[in-house]
């Protein structure tokens, strides 16, 4: 058994992210929160169509990227 905590919620998908688009997270959160107030499902799509990632990477770096807002 391993000592690593299991990364459960949308930054499960962080290192996928990471390898298949080649950039850091904190380079997605950056462009994410440039294209504030649009709301969660506009940001989606703009990261879809824009940058070319994927619905479900799109959705967790959004999801993940408003609850920090949220929590600050």
């Amino acid at each position: 058994m391993t000592d690593k905590p299991v990364v459960k919620g949308p930054k499960s998908y962080f290192p996928s992210i990471e390898k298949t688009y080649g950039k850091p997270i904190a380079h997605w959160k950056e462009i994410i929160r440039a294209g504030r107030p649009a709301r969660h499902m506009e940001l989606v799509a703009m990261l879809k169509s824009d940058h070319g990632l994927g619905h479900g990477h799109a959705k967790a770096l959004v999801a993940h990227t408003l609850a920090e807002e949220a929590r600050s």
